[in-house]
């Protein structure tokens, strides 16, 4: 029988695209470009639904080629509606070379574009899809600004600031410690009181600097301390959680739900921050966030704000959304909309990301 749902064909594209000027942290180094991956999957009914996933200018090709040539094969001719049971099935395929990792970015994009699919067929946005608790949710700016001087560091906060933003974070990992925290020191001045600050390390410190690091930073209100000791290291982080007054946060190199399990259980992070791109996209997403809840975490986000918007926006235990410094955002036909500190979800069918294909054409790679 003629199944009209069933997926007819998958088109993978890669794209090179430049930043606007080179952006550094303390682990990975100097971003000049990012990479975005689009998938688009059709159905036998004419459906559409694009997904994406997105790298700091490593890994694209690969990416590209675990869809093409490892997943796209097992998915034409399935069930377009049974997102779920795909994902699973994709994630046992390819699991025994590629377990997280790589495999975890070329299935993100893969589910994120059928439930753009899954979205518009019920007509509905991605933000009620996942629970509809609210059409917003807390935003704050992200930089990669590690190599900036603290002149430039603190003019890039006022422009931010004064986009609306009411909380910012901030690279660490600077050749001593003093200079990490007399960066905070004038930041916090800048900020006032009533702001708020986030700091993030990048994974660069051993969990005794971790540790000197927590009571250094004590006297400036800062919210959370992200990845401040290799992501695999979850007694490491309970270590530095049991020393510290700040909340710890961790996720975005964590690629599947068990890991994330290990931060919260384990780790005792106060703040988990899965993304989308890298943690099997929507669906693992939503895994994560539900895990959280039992743990009573908020769930945060690293980058693509252009979906995490809806995703955040959907669950009862939402954080803070990461603006992130890879402006994919300024690629769609939608840019994020803020106000008030808030981020607002698209309130159209699907997952509200429309990619401006005109604009990207430019920095495609022919495959």
């Amino acid at each position: 029988m003629y199944d009209r749902r069933k997926i007819k064909d998958i088109k993978t594209n890669l794209f090179h695209v430049p930043l606007r000027e080179s952006l550094s942290d303390a682990k990975h180094g100097t971003h000049t470009f990012f990479e975005l991956i689009t998938v688009t999957v059709c159905l036998e009914d004419g459906s559409e639904g694009t997904g994406y996933t997105y790298t700091g200018g490593v890994g694209g090709r690969a990416i590209y080629d675990m869809v093409e040539y490892d997943l796209k094969p097992i998915l034409i001719g399935k069930d377009g509606d049974k997102v779920e049971a795909l994902w699973d099935e994709m994630n046992w395929k390819v699991h025994y070379v590629a377990r997280g990792g790589i495999a975890s970015f070329a299935i993100s994009a893969v589910d994120i574009a059928l439930w753009d699919i899954r979205c518009k067929n019920a007509n509905l946005p991605l933000w009620k899809m996942v629970g509809g608790v609210n059409d917003s949710t807390k935003a704050y700016y992200g930089g990669i600004d590690l190599a900036f001087s603290q002149e430039k560091l603190l003019d890039n906060i006022k422009n931010q600031l004064a986009k609306g933003h009411t909380a910012v974070k901030i690279k660490l990992g600077k050749e001593t410690l003093q200079e990490d925290i007399e960066r905070v020191a004038a930041v916090r001045e800048l900020l006032g009181p009533e702001k708020v600050f986030m700091v993030d390390a990048n994974y660069s410190w051993s969990v005794e600097k971790a540790i000197k690091a927590v009571k250094a930073l004590e006297p400036y209100d800062i919210l959370w301390l992200e990845e401040p000791t290799i992501p695999c290291d979850f007694k490491g982080y309970a270590r530095i959680a049991d020393h510290s007054n700040i909340g710890i946060a961790m996720g975005e190199n964590l690629h599947t739900i068990y890991e994330h399990r290990h931060a919260m259980e384990i780790g005792k992070v106060s703040f988990i921050q899965p993304d989308a791109s890298n943690i099997g996209g929507i669906t693992g997403w939503i895994k994560v966030a539900h895990m959280a809840e039992g743990f009573n975490i908020p769930v945060c986000t690293h980058g693509m704000q252009e979906l995490h918007v809806s995703l955040l926006s959907g669950i009862p235990n939402a954080g803070y959304l990461e603006v992130h410094s890879f402006p994919i955002d300024e690629y769609t036909m939608r840019p994020l909309v803020l106000k008030n500190g808030r981020a607002i979800s698209p309130d159209v069918s699907g997952t509200g990301v429309e990619f401006d294909w005109k604009k990207l054409s430019q920095y495609k790679i022919e495959m």
